[in-house]
């Protein structure tokens, strides 16, 4: 199936039905009043989250999507059907934005999450409820009222862990396919991943997290070079951020120390937050280095580079070091968790403890004598 990652639609709910203005004409009542029902109500339109799904491709070829409109009200207190609603049911992780406003109409980011994208217009009223002590024959009835009506913008950013950043050809495909149970397409020229890749990397049996691989960036990407930007947005909501660098580049003239500062700036023009979030870096390709020239290498990287964090030395070809990053990943993620849960445990406290002090100085609490 193709990756697609963007789409627009255009979402028409239904119209409500019309109100009836009708009075009730049976034999021995001459005088049986107004009868008229109301109108029935137009189908809403809504987004499903699914993670049975993994593609915007359904919304790339169908894109108008339109309720029907609910049936006019009928004599005899006899109210218009109401129409089915409509829904959409979309990837876990996808963005709706409105494309006129730009405002952000929802964000699915848990399975089963449900949310309105166009409500159906309200039936109008039959005329018995126009009925009262001075207008016993009433013929108002009410319209139905206009469905809503938008254009949306539907942008898939992929739920994963940890996300993989590197330039083409710097093993990013090699890796993933090592961990996890991603199989991703891999050869020897530049740009060979051309969409996303998400791998299930099994720690234990109960021990597992999902490893997202994207194409790789190149100096000038802000400006269209390579495949630019538009598969960056798939790391704003990983955890952690491996950044791979190649330490034997095939070609002689290339400097794995220029292409890492590149790859930074590229990072920082695109979106800042995504250079704050935690980075490791992972030196690779060691295998192709003599045993005698890697620690030299590194640590000449290691200076130049000016780097701080988190480093480790593998080979994704041939496994090595790769059990010890994987683990050191779920140990971080599994940190992260765990503080995450205590501060809002710590924050839940805080507001019952708020919520249960009563401050003997408040107005609202003297007592009266």
């Amino acid at each position: 199936m193709k990756f697609i990652d963007e789409a627009k639609i255009e979402v028409i709910a239904g119209d409500g039905g019309n109100g009836c203005a009708s009075f009730c004409r049976e034999k021995f009542r001459p005088f049986g009043g107004p009868d008229g029902g109301d109108g029935g109500k137009g189908g809403t339109i809504w987004a499903v989250a699914d993670r049975n799904i993994n593609t915007l491709v359904d919304f790339r070829f169908s894109k108008m999507h339109k309720a029907r409109n609910g049936e006019p009200g009928r004599g005899a207190d006899c109210y218009g059907k109401g129409a089915d609603d409509i829904h959409l049911r979309m990837p876990v992780g996808t963005l709706i934005i409105d494309n006129a406003s730009g405002e952000i109409l929802a964000d699915l980011t848990e399975h089963g999450q449900t949310e309105m994208l166009a409500k159906g217009g309200e039936g109008g009223w039959g005329n018995i409820h126009f009925k009262s002590s001075t207008n016993r024959a009433p013929r108002q009835k009410g319209e139905g009222k206009e469905g809503e009506r938008r254009e949306l913008r539907l942008e898939l950013k992929v739920l994963a862990d940890v996300g993989l950043l590197g330039m083409p050809n710097a093993g990013k495909s090699t890796f993933i396919s090592a961990v996890s149970n991603a199989r991703p397409k891999i050869a020897d020229y530049p740009f060979t991943t051309l969409h996303p890749n998400l791998g299930v990397v099994r720690v234990s049996h109960e021990k597992s997290f999902v490893i997202a691989d994207i194409p790789g960036l190149i100096e000038g990407a802000s400006e269209g070079a390579g495949l630019g930007h538009q598969f960056l947005r798939h790391l704003q909501r990983t955890g952690l951020l491996l950044h791979i660098v190649d330490l034997a580049p095939f070609e002689t003239n290339v400097d794995p120390v220029k292409e890492a500062k590149a790859l930074v700036k590229e990072l920082k023009k695109y979106d800042e937050s995504l250079v704050d979030k935690p980075r490791w870096l992972v030196l690779n390709k060691l295998d192709m280095v003599p045993e005698e020239d890697r620690k030299k290498l590194v640590k000449d990287f290691l200076k130049r580079f000016a780097w701080k964090g988190p480093v480790f030395e593998i080979s994704a070809l041939n496994h090595q070091g790769c059990p010890e990053l994987v683990n050191a990943i779920y140990q971080h993620l599994e940190a992260k968790k765990h503080s995450e849960s205590r501060a809002e445990e710590t924050q839940m406290t805080e507001e019952a403890r708020g919520i249960s002090s009563i401050d003997p100085d408040d107005p609202r609490f003297k007592i009266l004598d």
